[in-house]
């Protein structure tokens, strides 16, 4: 019986368990959270060497380097925002104007320079010191609002930027390392990380910056008006290095396991929905809504306890103000009995107290709110340092190495040599091929035959170049694959699969997919050369037909025959089949054959066949078992040998054959003649 799934209040307290014991330890890197959707690796330690820890300076540097070509503009914006913020800094100062020049005789109107020329009229004077307030907010607010617009357009262009460069990474990464990512998990990273790191040119240059303007304004103001109030003024500055010593520190790493949460959510929602016919055929709709639940509620329990550990910070300041205020009050009226200090003063003071305040609460909020753009950057970062497809391999032969070949498919004979190829899977020690040499001459149609996991798929991924060979050599025409540029080899290709992947949108969006520049004429004419034509005419649009995500709206047959004209426009010189006959019925197999028959006409051909009656024409037949080649030959020479592929051949010779007459699957296929009894050997 399987075991009972832990509550997310029980994952949260080993959460918690883990985050005390990490904290001891003062270990730095944050780890998956538990009950989060484990990342799907084969070997545990490459995830925790992926997951990297970055110092808060290493992080700016990456983030500033990421800004390049922007920094002229940052620079202009900050200035202005200087700006803005000096002219707001002289808001306060009309308080002590208006009490000690208009309003009171301390020294009152006659204390004004006489250079300035104003009028001694106290009603006219407080027009004018409100007219220059307006003035004075007029001026900060043009000034400041082109600052921010400039540096909200770098938000904008820095995201866009990081969501380019993730996807255009993501797509190069190794093929095996690409199946471990879950496309839910994917699209977490691109939306939301990207889009958070982006936000750091605010949350770090831009809010950041403002306060240490007002910050520094305000201190040297508080200077001029009194050195002692100064004093008390920069007691409150080590408050924020306080706070972010105590409690920020915490909050990043809590907060990378949150994202690393929210992505394995979104990665199980995506993989629950995609895969909704086995969830409801199996009646495990209940199951999925629970662990979604699950989940969801562990990453509120973990959201909760960062947002009690930043209230803590709100708080100390909550309380920081107003007992700030109360000894300002004090000293203040203290200062003012004794006659040190006028009420405009004391007045200005307070304003100027509380723009103290402010972009220390800022700096403090900041620190706090910043830390899970930081996680999200940390997480760019990381999937940004992952070596791309054959990168070590590039990177090993060193910069002297010459540069790879772009070939001319004009030119290409399309002849294929495996050179004692073995291979195994990162991070796995079983051996998949095991010295495997087999020389496909140009034009060929070689067929692999074998039982389940014996390495054809494998030995076809090889030869797509989805993977390097670890021993051996994978020769084009007598030229190592490796010397060869992977985007110029693979436009070669052309790929039929059993699974047949189509993309939500049209009819002639899919055809056209592997070769976006064709027009519906070529679109047509491939449609018609795999036999696809008539049922696309027939769709309620045509060529234009919506077909739903991964085809949905289609059958087999069609979404086969889609396959078979996208590679028809490619017009590939190397073809390779994987079994693109199977699970079909007999009308649609009919059709399809046919269609590849056209298909493989003078084309470099490798197909994997389950059934053996669609390859008896092949050029050459290979056996595959445990990786290794245990037989080859042709379809008459290797049933005359009455080996390995002659026993595969009368399994499924007996398994077709009807008892009566000669209109079952056998006879449909092609396999036998319509007789009862099983043919003798030869």
């Amino acid at each position: 019986m399987p075991a009972r799934p832990l509550s997310s209040k029980l994952q949260f307290e080993r959460f918690l368990q883990k985050v005390r014991t990490r904290r001891r330890a003062a270990t730095p890197a944050a780890e998956p959270a538990p009950g989060a959707p484990a990342p799907a690796l084969a070997d545990e330690k490459e995830e925790k060497k992926r997951q990297r820890h970055r110092s808060f300076p290493t992080i700016v540097r990456e983030f500033w380097r990421l800004l390049r070509g922007h920094h002229l503009t940052i620079i202009l914006s900050l200035l202005t925002l200087s700006a803005a913020t000096g002219l707001n800094l002289l808001q306060p100062l009309a308080t002590k104007i208006a009490f000690d020049y208009i309003l009171m005789d301390n020294p009152g109107p006659a204390g004004l320079p006489a250079w300035l020329g104003l009028p001694r009229d106290r009603l006219r004077l407080l027009a004018i010191l409100g007219a220059a307030l307006i003035v004075v907010a007029l001026l900060a607010v043009a000034i400041g609002m082109w600052g921010r617009t400039q540096m909200t357009w770098i938000t904008k262009r820095v995201q866009v930027n990081l969501r380019r460069l993730l996807f255009d990474h993501a797509v190069r990464l190794p093929l095996n390392r690409v199946y471990q990512l879950k496309s839910g998990g994917v699209a977490s990273i691109l939306r939301e990380d990207a889009g958070q790191a982006g936000d750091l040119c605010f949350s770090l240059i831009y809010n950041p910056w403002r306060a240490i303007v007002q910050l520094t304004g305000t201190l040297v103001v508080l200077a001029l008006t009194d050195w002692r109030m100064l004093l008390g003024g920069l007691a409150l500055i080590p408050s924020v290095w306080l706070s972010h010593r105590t409690w920020i520190s915490r909050i990043r790493p809590v907060f990378r396991e949150i994202r690393a949460m929210r992505s394995g959510i979104d990665a199980h929602a995506t993989e629950a929905f995609g895969g909704m016919r086995i969830v409801r055929g199996f009646g495990r709709e209940r199951g999925e809504a629970g662990r979604f639940v699950r989940s969801g509620h562990l990453m509120a329990r973990q959201e909760m306890l960062v947002w009690w550990w930043s209230r803590v910070v709100d708080v100390a300041w909550a309380l920081m103000i107003p007992t700030a205020s109360a000894a300002v009050l004090v000293y203040g009226g203290w200062q003012v009995l004794r006659g040190n200090l006028t009420i405009g003063d004391v007045m200005m003071f307070s304003a100027y107290l509380f723009m103290l305040l402010g972009p220390l609460d800022v700096l403090v909020a900041t620190a706090t709110g910043i830390q899970t753009n930081l996680a999200a950057l940390d997480r760019v970062l990381d999937l940004l340092a992952e070596p791309r497809e054959f990168e070590t391999v590039g990177a090993a032969s060193g910069p002297a190495s010459p540069p790879l070949l772009e070939v001319d498919p004009a030119r290409v004979r399309g002849h294929i040599a495996l050179r004692k190829v073995s291979f195994w899977y990162p991070g796995h020690d079983a051996v998949v091929l095991d010295g495997v040499s087999l020389d496909v001459p140009a034009g060929a149609t070689v067929a692999l035959v074998g039982p389940s996991g014996s390495g054809k798929t494998t030995l076809c991924n090889l030869v797509a170049r989805f993977y390097d060979p670890t021993a051996g050599a994978i020769e084009l025409d007598g030229t190592d694959l490796r010397a060869i540029d992977v985007a110029s080899y693979r436009r070669l290709l052309g790929i039929v699969e059993q699974d047949v992947f189509l993309f939500d949108g049209t009819v002639e969006e899919n055809i056209a997919y592997s070769r976006p520049q064709a027009g519906p004429s070529d679109v047509e004419a491939a449609a018609r050369a795999a036999n696809a034509h008539e049922f696309i005419v027939a769709l309620e649009r045509g060529y234009r037909t919506l077909i739903g995500e991964r085809g949905v709206r289609l059958s087999g047959g069609q979404k086969q025959r889609l396959a078979i004209a996208r590679a028809v426009l490619a017009d590939p010189r190397i073809l390779i089949l994987d079994e693109a006959t199977s699970n079909l019925d007999s009308e649609s197999e009919a059709l399809i054959q046919t269609s590849l028959r056209r298909l493989m006409r003078g084309r470099t051909c490798l197909v994997i066949a389950h059934r053996l009656s669609t390859i008896r024409h092949a050029d050459l037949i290979v056996v595959m078992e445990r990786g290794r080649i245990i037989e080859r030959g042709t379809h008459d020479e290797l049933r005359a040998a009455e080996g390995r592929y002659w026993e595969m051949l009368m399994r499924q010779i007996h398994a077709h054959t009807e008892p009566v007459g000669g209109h079952g699957p056998g006879a449909a296929n092609g396999v036998v003649a319509p007789h009862a009894a099983p043919p003798a050997r030869p």
